[in-house]
């Protein structure tokens, strides 16, 4: 298999470990990302003076020559797949998605094919760096196979390392449009006594909690407030349904990106997603709240209504401020226009 190396100097004071120390110097132009390089230290691909060391938290000192012998990119075992997808937008380093629902990000177990993944392997070609080693789209975040909107992936190491490190200090600007069930106002007391749920100037909602995985039913998440992963979400109401109100259309935005945290966080809150069949479960409606079409309509959604509307962030290699949104999709459109009809 072919190979190259890459030579460099440990720059004058350096961090402790070897891994720190080389993910800080080593040259932009190698687009060697920090899992990639500890993965080959791990390998022993690595040498610090001509030795090998395979051990990441060695010490380094200034002025250590480091050689790394690299081996190109190997071919993906996920195959391509001739799957229509809606570009918004791309370049030679990352490509951004408007995902629709029902498609699966990447293959696993219970969905080997069919995925975002297989689709860009055949839509990007040969125009894919060795991300991790492989040739193969970089995934940096998910959006859950029933939400649609959304997604930007790698195309490059260097995208991938760069894009990472946004998503890592959360930095990245994701809008959500959802529809839930009653209205998250700031007005009703019991929304207030909700633990972890607090209000902001403009009516958002706060929800603060940890997050961690259900501990029985390992397919959901479940709010903690020990242990578990920081999850902050803000929500506001855009519209509302219903005499007296009953649907709420929200925009949710997010400091942390957790495994379902809007979902878990709305559900927590009273206020689960509308064709949440995790979450939100179906609920009993006021009677004539709404017109018999939209009662029928809320009932009857098939998915979560949960759409990823605008992603921003900066281009990991240009530099560029990037924002894109996505229009609801169809079956969300159709389900607001419905809510609204007056009842008979």
């Amino acid at each position: 298999m072919a190979s190259r190396r890459i030579e460099f100097v440990i720059a004058e004071n350096p961090p402790k470990r070897l891994d720190k120390a080389v993910s800080r110097d080593v040259p932009e132009e190698a687009t060697l990302s920090r899992t990639r390089l500890a993965r080959l230290i791990e390998a022993g691909q690595l040498e610090v003076d001509g030795k090998i060391v395979t051990d990441a938290k060695a010490r380094v000192e200034e002025g250590a020559m480091i050689s790394i012998t690299v081996e190109e990119a190997e071919d993906s075992h996920i195959g391509p797949e001739d799957i229509p997808l809606e570009v918004i937008f791309e370049d030679n380093d990352l490509i951004v998605i408007n995902k629709p629902a029902g498609m699966v990000v990447h293959p696993a177990p219970g969905t080997p094919s069919g995925t975002l993944v297989n689709a860009l392997l055949h839509h990007c070609g040969e125009n894919l760096s060795g991300v991790g080693g492989v040739k193969r789209p970089g995934i940096v975040h998910r959006i859950d196979k029933e939400t649609s909107g959304l997604l930007v992936v790698a195309k490059s190491d260097a995208a991938h390392q760069g894009l990472a490190a946004q998503f890592e200090k959360h930095t990245v600007e994701r809008y959500y449009r959802a529809v839930c069930y009653g209205v998250p106002d700031g007005n009703d007391p019991r929304l207030r006594g909700v633990k972890g749920a607090s209000f902001e100037p403009g009516n958002i909602l706060k929800l603060t909690t940890q997050l961690a995985r259900h501990k029985t039913d390992r397919q959901k998440q479940a709010v903690l407030f020990q242990g578990g992963r920081h999850a902050i979400t803000r929500a506001r109401i855009v519209d509302s349904f219903g005499t007296p109100p009953v649907v709420a259309l929200i925009e949710c935005w997010l400091e942390t990106g957790r495994t379902h945290q809007i979902r878990v966080h709305m559900a927590h809150a009273g206020h689960g997603l509308v064709g949440d069949p995790v979450y939100g479960g179906k609920r009993k409606l006021a009677a004539k709240a709404l017109s018999t079409e939209a009662a029928a309509a809320v009932q009857g959604f098939p998915r979560q209504a949960l759409h990823a509307a605008v992603l921003g962030f900066v281009h990991p290699v240009s530099g560029e401020d990037m924002r894109f949104e996505a229009p609801l999709p169809q079956d969300m459109a159709t389900l607001l226009d419905t809510l609204a009809l007056p009842v008979s």
